[in-house]
This record gives structure tokens, C-alpha cells and sequence, in this order.
């Protein structure tokens, strides 16, 4: 199992090691190896600069060489913008106005036009909005290199799945209403590479269907495979191909976590079933039966992804209570119950836990089996994104502002 751990790889970045080029971090699992990231701030201490951001968007800021990346929209998602901000002062860089869909789907709850997060790599910015949209820019000129508008899906309550690269592929998934595929692009051109249909017991209820999850890429003895969460379950694809690798069959739809890597396991939840399993990697076929791990059941986000730091799993659920249990045979460590309800997936940098409420409050916790609550941080609105790290500074998109919180 060390060995399996070993040779894990998430999707390659030529990026530097202070940077945050995609949902959740450098390696996916929301962990950074930045030190001195402030624990207390409001709006009159600690922050370092903050710049409006127009309009709608509940995607995560990414870090990528001197600018910070993110995506926004009108709130008829008529128009799509991806922006640019100067890292040291938060000046913006570029406001490039992207899509103008024509007579886009109302969101009638919770999410926006412009949730997924961008991803950066190679001097690349990936901004993707769901089947309105992808477009390929130069992270330096902003110049746009290429734009994909013809992969269709209902998405009905508004995409969220984030694409992810790895090597010459960009990897994004499509789980609608209506049709439920993944799709391999290449970087260079946008063309696409292989396109797959799920191949799983879905139920006639299209609203059944959907899923929101960003996928993850591992490597196994040497092949790499896209994890990709989906409504009911969980196929994992080569990436090369886009063969079906191995399956787990889990119930639950609207899937919107990470997938997380850690002790020869693959940690996933199953939506609004609230269910986390840890399925035993390196398998092929079906697993639904004979690998899964081990099972948790008791206050499991259905939006928040999950975070393993050494041998413990933490999680914060949507009505605010962090659990933390064992990662390798998850047994029950402790919980705290926090105030408020929780999109956004939690961070951990210099062992704390970071976790950001829907009403902007941060509350920081020691990141081990104390899990004891150390401050409680509040900004003046509320957040859906989750946090980026990275030079000391934790980088915080509310619905209002972008701010980068550390001392000046």
C-alpha cells in the first residue's frame, strides 16, 4: 500500500510549489505546505488587500506565477467572464468577457452561472463554464488560444464540475439532466481526444442524474486513471483511452466532492445520501461489492470535499459539523459543531483546518485529534468558494470581494 501511495500523481503543473492552479490545491486534497498563514482577520485586521468582484460567480480563486484567476458571470448567465489580479496588490490585470449564451437556463437555487474553477498549466488559464463554454487563454496575455461552445447538457441548477489536466489532456465532465458524459480535450488545440457515456444504472428521473464533482487523476503501477464521480456512482477511466478502468456503485446524485488518495485508498461521497466510502486502489472492474474498505455514515458532506493529513481524515458537513476519524479504517476520532451551513470544501495549512461558512465565517481548528477550535474569523458577506494558499496568505473569495488575508 506504501508503494501504491508512492507513486500517486495528480494532474502535472510546470507551476511553483507556492502556487494553487486548480480546485482544491497542487495535489487536489485541499493541503498545503505553506507556512505562516495568518489564523486571525476581519475587516480591519490582517488583510493584505481587497478587490470587488462584479456580478455572480461561486468559483474558487487559483494562483498562478504573479496573478490570482477566477471566473464570473451576469446572474442571467448572459454573460461570462474570466479576470485576473495582480498577486502582490489584488490591481486587476484582465476582465475578458468570454460567452454571451443565448437565453441560458434560470438557476432557481443555490448555484451560479460560473462555478467551476479555473485551472492553470503551462502558462495556460482552462476557464470552463459547463456546456456553455471552455476557452484556453495565455496566462500572460490573456490572449484567447482556443474555445469549445458545442458539448451540450442540461445542467439545471447550473454546472459545477472543475476541469482538471493532466499532461496534454484536459479532462471535464458533463453530468446533466439530460446526458451524462466525460470528455478528454487536448490543450493545445481543443479538439477533442475521446468522449465517454456513463456507463451506469442512472433512474428515469433526469433530476436523478446530476452531479457536480470535479474528478481526480491517480497513477497506478505505471497508467494513470480520471476518478470521475457521477450521480449513482463512480467510474474511474483511463485517461489515455477513456476505457473504463474499475466502477463502484454507490447510490446518492447532485456528487460534487473531490476525490482524495491517502493509504492505498480512494475516499468518495455519494451526494445527497451522505455516504463516504474508502474504495481499495489498484483494482479493476466492478467494486462495487468487494472493494470497498471501509464505510461512513454519520454527518458526511454533500457538498464539501474531504482532506487525509497524515493518519486522519477530516470533513466539515453542510450543517457544520466537523468530524474526524481514522483514514485507514475510519473509526471515529471526535466532532465539534460549528455555527452555520457549508459549501465550501475546507483547506489545512501549518496543521489547522481551515472552514469557511455560507455566511463568511472562518473557523480555524488545530488539524489533529484535539480538533480544537483555536479562532473564529468574520467577513462582511458571505462565501461559497473554497480558499486558496499559498506565500503565507490565505486568498478568500466572498460573494462580493477577493481577498488575500496575511500580514502586509
Amino acid at each position: 500500500m506504501r508503494t501504491l501511495l508512492a507513486c500517486l500523481l495528480l494532474a502535472s503543473t510546470s507551476l511553483a510549489a507556492d502556487d494553487w492552479p486548480q480546485f482544491r490545491g497542487p495535489a487536489g486534497d485541499g493541503v498545503s505546505t505553506a507556512a505562516n498563514v495568518p489564523m486571525k482577520w476581519g475587516e480591519g485586521q490582517n488583510v493584505r488587500w481587497k478587490v470587488a468582484v462584479h456580478d455572480k460567480g461561486w468559483s474558487s480563486p487559483v494562483l498562478g506565477g504573479d496573478k490570482v484567476w477566477l471566473t464570473t458571470g451576469k446572474e442571467d448567465g448572459t454573460e461570462l467572464f474570466a479576470m485576473a489580479f495582480d498577486r502582490a496588490t489584488g490591481a486587476v490585470v484582465y476582465d475578458l468577457k468570454l460567452f454571451t449564451p443565448k437565453n441560458p437556463p434560470k438557476i432557481a437555487q443555490f448555484n451560479s452561472h460560473a462555478t467551476p474553477t479555473p485551472c492553470l498549466d503551462g502558462g495556460k488559464v482552462y476557464a470552463h463554464f459547463g456546456s456553455y463554454g471552455t476557452a484556453c487563454l495565455d496566462a500572460a496575455t490573456g490572449k484567447t488560444l482556443w474555445v469549445r461552445d458545442d458539448l451540450p447538457c442540461n445542467h439545471w441548477r447550473g454546472p459545477a464540475s472543475s476541469p482538471v489536466v493532466s499532461g496534454k489532456r484536459l479532462f471535464l465532465l458533463f453530468d446533466g439532466h439530460d446526458k451524462q458524459f466525460v470528455v478528454a480535450l487536448d490543450t493545445a488545440t481543443g479538439d477533442t481526444l475521446w468522449r465517454k457515456e456513463r456507463a451506469l444504472p442512472y433512474p428515469a428521473d433526469g433530476d436523478l442524474k446530476k452531479a457536480f464533482a470535479t474528478p481526480s487523476v491517480f497513477t497506478f503501477n505505471g497508467k494513470e486513471q480520471l476518478v470521475a464521480p457521477a450521480a449513482v456512482g463512480t467510474i474511474a477511466y483511463d485517461t489515455a483511452t477513456g476505457d473504463e478502468v474499475w466502477k463502484v456503485v454507490h447510490g446518492g446524485m447532485n456528487e460534487a466532492a473531490r476525490p482524495v488518495l491517502a493509504h492505498g485508498l480512494v475516499y468518495l461521497t455519494t451526494g445527497h445520501t451522505q455516504n463516504l466510502l474508502a474504495i481499495k486502489a489498484g483494482q479493476t472492474g466492478d467494486l462495487s461489492a468487494s472493494g470497498v474498505a471501509w464505510k461512513y455514515i454519520k454527518e458526511v458532506p454533500s457538498k464539501p470535499s474531504v482532506s487525509v493529513v497524515g493518519d486522519l481524515l477530516f470533513m466539515v458537513n453542510d450543517k457544520g459539523i466537523v468530524t474526524c476519524l481514522e483514514a485507514a479504517t475510519g473509526k471515529f476520532v471526535k466532532s465539534e459543531r460549528l455555527q452555520g451551513t457549508f459549501a465550501a470544501s475546507p483547506v489545512v495549512a501549518g496543521g489547522k483546518l481551515y472552514c469557511v461558512s455560507e455566511k463568511g465565517s472562518t473557523f480555524v481548528l488545530s488539524a489533529d485529534r484535539n480538533l480544537e477550535l483555536l479562532e473564529t474569523n468574520k467577513l462582511d458577506a458571505g462565501c461559497l468558494a473554497s480558499p486558496a494558499v499559498a506565500d503565507g496568505a490565505l486568498y478568500l473569495r466572498t460573494t462580493t470581494h477577493l481577498y488575500r488575508l496575511g500580514a502586509k
